[in-house]
Order: C-alpha cells, then structure tokens, then sequence
C-alpha cells in the first residue's frame, strides 16, 4: 500500500509540474456575439461575385471605339452624359436570364454565397425600386425584377445572397459622387446641376437601401463600394438602416475610418494571414462587368491555387462573373468555374471551414488545417509533386496517426520524421495536376519550428518560392515556376510587379546579389525599409548570372523585408526578367 501511495504521489506531482498552455482572454459579449455572425461566413471560404448593369450592352465599346478601362466603369471613363447613357435602358432586355442556371453554377463550383450587383455607379437599379425609376422594371423591357428571382433560388437552393450597393457614387444622380470629384473636378456632364450630397443619400440612397434589405427575403451580406466623396453624416444615415438587421454582414467601404466586419484586398492576395477577417475580389479576366473583347483569362490552375493560397491565410475568395446582356454568363467563365467544381468535389474539405497554414513557407504549395476532437488535421496543397518521391513538410512536430490522399482515403502513405522535419513518402504517380490533397491526421495540438530565412555561415539565401509576388491588378503577372533549388521567377515583365521577401535578420552591412536572367539592359528598384538601392544591370546574355545589387545596412535585428521592383523607363513598360534567388 505505502508503494502505491508513492507512486500515486509522483504521479500526481509529475502532472503538477507539467506546463499548462497559455490561455487565450476570455471574449466579450460582442466579441461572442460577432463570431456568431460571422459563422458561416468563415465557413464558406468561397463565394460568387456578379458585376451586371446597363454596361453589359456597350461591353468596353462606344460609338465604335474601345474603351480603355474596365467595363462598367465605361460611362466615366467615355464621359458619356447621363441623358445619352440612359438610353442604353430602351433596348436592355437580357430574356436568357436564368436564375436557376446561376444558383446552380454557383453550387457546382463550390461556391457558398452570391453577391451581386444591385447598383452600381452608374446609378442603375437591377432591382424593382419606388425610390428610382431608373431600374429594370420601370425603364427597360425586360420588366421582370431579377434580383427577386436571384433571392428565391438562392433560398431554394442553400445558398447565400449578398447585395452590393454604390453609396457615394451614382454618376446619374446631381447629388452622387464621381470618381475624381475629392480632386475637386467637375463632374464630365455639365448639363447635371449638382446639389448636396444628402439630396442624394435621403431622397435615394437610404430608401433603396431599405428597399433590398426588406424586399428579398432577408440578405446575409450587404457590399458597400468606393467610398468616394463618403461623409460621415452621409455613412451615419445608411448605418442607421442597416443597425436593424444585427445579423447582416457588410464590408470596410461605407465610409473609409469604418472597418466594418471584413476588409477586402481587391485583385491581389495578402502575402500573410491578417488579424481580422478579410476577402478578396477577384475578377477572372480583366474587366469586372462583361467586355466582349477581354480575353485576358486565368488559367483554372491559377484559380485554384488562389483560391488554396488565400484559405491557407484564413482568407476568402470572391471570384467575380460578369454576365452579358442577354443574362448570360461567359462561356470561359462557365468552363472555368465547372473545372473548380469538379477539383472542390474532390477536395472541398480542405478548404470549408479550414484555419491558416501554421507553417512560414511551404516551397511545394500549402497548407489548411482544421481541428475536431482532439484530432489536428493538415491538408498539404501540393502544387509541385516532388520528383524524388519524398514530401518534406519542414520542422512539423507531433503525433501523426495517419496520412492519406484526401481524394482517395483508401490511398496511405508512409512517413518517418528526420532532421527536424515530417517526410512522406509520395508514390511517383501524380495524382492530380493542379493540387494533389494529402491529409496528415496528428492527435492533439501540433509544434511547428519556423523555416523563415536566416542568417547562416554568414549569407541569408532567399530563393524564388519564398517570394510573395505582388501582381498588378491589370497587366502581365509574374509567376513562379517549380520548387526547392528549381524554382524560379518567370514572366516578369510589367514595371509594377513587385517581388517581396520576409526574413530573419542580424545587425551588419549586407551585399546584395542576384541570381538572375534578363533580356535586355534593365533598371531595378530594392526597398528594405526606408533604405531604397537602385542599380541598373546589363542583359545576362543567354544564361542565368549573379548580379551585384549592391549594398544594404541593417541595424537592429528581428524580422525584415526586402522587396525588388523594375524602376526602369523602357518601351510599353516592360523589360522581361527571371529570378532564381536573392543573396544578402
């Protein structure tokens, strides 16, 4: 018995001494309250942006010229005024409008929300409005009211519906804003005699606004746009409508000092996960409204990487669709958005109701994870299948069950953890071309030790795949092509791409080199901190070569970042580059 009772007590002594992990503050009653909202929202991951108005009938072309720009933004940028605009509404009649056939595109792709175009700009109603006649039922013949289709088969069908609505600016109205008007420039129509914002925001924009919110079944999202102009009382008085649904989602762009209750990056992903919930908008051409002549199309590999790369940061992906005129959706979009659906089928799991990749960089793709039970499972988005037929998933520590291939459960890998990482050894076959989900299935929590770059034997090494690219908007996108000592830097071409890496530091002065190919004489830009280098560089000739970048102080140590730009003046803004790796 005396032996048992010491056991007992070096027992219960050895649980006392155990660390206790850190508590996470209690959340307030708010806070409790706003992750109930916001739910199914994060749950999502994916939804459905639609951009349809009047613009769909010009389609970037007036009175036979090409409009430069984005599609619906056509009345601006042609300056077109507002009596000779409103006739577009005389002939709009899109009679292949298919609610149904939307919803269910939607639902296919994986998507769980829609949010569409109620008014835009352009000051045009897609809805059946008493506040404006200047809508699709009373000012077109199409007279149906396609916002309340779009409603009942979204209810029908399971899916989320958000409304966006343009508060500020309305191009039609004598009191909307327009796009340049904080430059104090007139509006482009001098026949429209302007008046008071709040002439516009109380005779329409607040009664439209209670015109969605209580017509069409109670929405889920309401996506504020381009605060321009916005005033705080102009915001109060529309925030007084919306204080009535404490359920409805909105956005960051009533008015510029309010976070709302999402940010949206728009036409770029962030490098790194964010504090507070966010979504990108993302158009899968170039324009947002339909533009018969852009056939700038993302790849659906681009897409579904993005979409991978964005829930991997605990972000979600609005992928935008502009239909045409007639109401139908664009053949490349309905191509792209059934090859996600098919991919999602397969693997949505790994992206519904994920967190963020715990890992710094993965240089073979990434990683969600999600927690149930006692069991952490990471979902390895592998972009670049290794060809030695082993899956290195850097300094990972913890308790693997079991992997397997998410497609496939039946589909086991073996495993083994060496030097500080988890390897998984991959059969040679290639199971999916785009993104082949393995899942590692870990009890309890996970350990993960940071493969950040550092200083080592004196050099920091900053290869291509640990670069956050940062793509212009519109224009030609850089790419990176393969992984580990193979991946590169491709088709960097356009002077407003920016390539950007994070890393660990000590104090001392750095030589900066390049490994790198360019086509021709080129000039570039380096950035750490407040410190900026330009250098100018020869062509490389046929081969890659190391060129001198020169010279960069750091002074304190801790986590930096370094970014890379072409600061050159050349023809058409371009200067072709590939990249392999940066050396400090």
């Amino acid at each position: 018995m005396n032996r048992l009772f010491v056991i007992f007590l070096a027992a219960l002594l050895f649980v006392s001494c155990q660390p206790k992990p850190a508590q996470q503050p209690e959340k307030s009653a708010e806070q409790l309250a706003q992750d109930e909202k916001m739910e199914w929202w994060r749950e999502a991951r994916f939804g459905m942006f639609i951009h349809w108005g009047l613009y769909a009938d010009p389609a970037g072309e007036w009175k036979g010229e090409r409009v430069n720009g984005i599609s619906e933004w056509i009345m601006a940028r042609a300056e077109i005024p507002v009596k000779e605009y409103e006739k577009l509404a005389k002939n709009f009649n899109p009679e292949k409008y298919d609610a149904e056939a939307w919803v269910k595109l939607a639902k296919y792709a994986g998507m769980k929300y829609i949010v569409i175009t109620s008014k835009h700009h352009d000051g045009f109603a897609m809805f059946h409005s008493k506040a404006s006649k200047y809508n699709i039922v009373d000012a077109t013949p199409f007279n149906r009211d396609p916002l309340k289709e779009l409603a009942e088969e979204c209810k029908k069908q399971g899916i989320r519906l958000g409304f966006y609505y343009s508060q500020a600016q309305d191009w039609h109205e004598p009191g909307g804003t327009y796009w340049n008007i904080e430059q104090g420039k007139p509006h482009w129509d001098p026949d429209l005699k302007r008046e008071p914002l709040m002439n516009y925001i109380n005779g329409k924009a607040v009664p439209q606004v209670k015109e969605i919110l209580e017509n069409y079944g109670g929405l889920d999202i309401l996506w504020w746009d381009t605060p321009r102009g916005m005033t705080e009382e102009a915001a109060k008085a529309l925030q007084a409508v919306t204080n009535d649904y404490p359920n409805l989602i909105t956005n960051n762009r009533l008015y510029r000092p309010w976070p709302g209750d999402f940010q949206t990056p728009e036409q770029h992903v962030p490098p790194t996960g964010l504090d507070y919930d966010w979504e990108v908008c993302m158009t899968m051409n170039t324009s947002w409204g339909y533009k018969w002549y852009d056939e700038n199309w993302k790849s659906t590999e681009e897409l579904i990487k993005m979409l991978v790369d964005i829930a991997s940061k605990g972000g979600n992906l609005l992928l935008n669709v502009g239909p045409t005129a007639t109401g139908e959706f664009p053949k490349a979009s309905i191509e792209r958005l059934k090859e996600m659906g098919h991919w999602m089928q397969q693997n949505g799991e790994s992206i519904y109701g994920t967190s963020a990749s715990p890992f710094f960089k993965l240089p073979w793709g990434r990683c969600t994870t999600k927690k149930e039970k006692g069991i952490t499972k990471l979902y390895l988005h592998v972009f670049d299948w290794p060809k030695d037929g082993l899956l290195k998933v850097p300094g990972l520590e913890g308790k693997v069950r079991d992997i397997y291939l998410l497609a496939n459960p039946k589909q086991h890998f073996a495993w083994k953890f060496e030097e500080g990482d988890l390897h998984v050894h991959a059969p040679s076959v290639i199971f999916d071309e785009i993104n082949t989900v393995i899942v590692v299935k870990i009890r309890g929590d996970i350990n993960v030790v940071s493969n950040k770059p550092r200083l080592k034997e004196g050099s920091i090494l900053l290869p291509a795949d640990f670069a956050d690219i940062y793509n212009p908007g519109y224009g030609e996108h850089a790419v990176l092509k393969g992984s580990g000592s193979e991946s590169v830097i491709a088709n960097w071409v356009d002077k407003r791409a920016r390539l950007e890496w994070i890393f660990d530091a000590e104090p001392g002065k750095y030589r900066m080199e390049a490994l790198m190919w360019s086509a021709e004489k080129a000039e570039l830009a380096v950035k750490l901190g407040e410190q900026k280098v330009d250098i100018e560089i020869d062509s490389t000739g046929e081969d890659y070569e190391l060129v001198n970048l020169g010279q960069i102080e750091i002074g304190e140590s801790g986590e930096k970042s370094i970014s890379l730009q072409s600061a050159g003046n050349t023809a058409g803004n371009k200067q072709l580059m590939y990249l392999e790796l940066i050396k400090l």
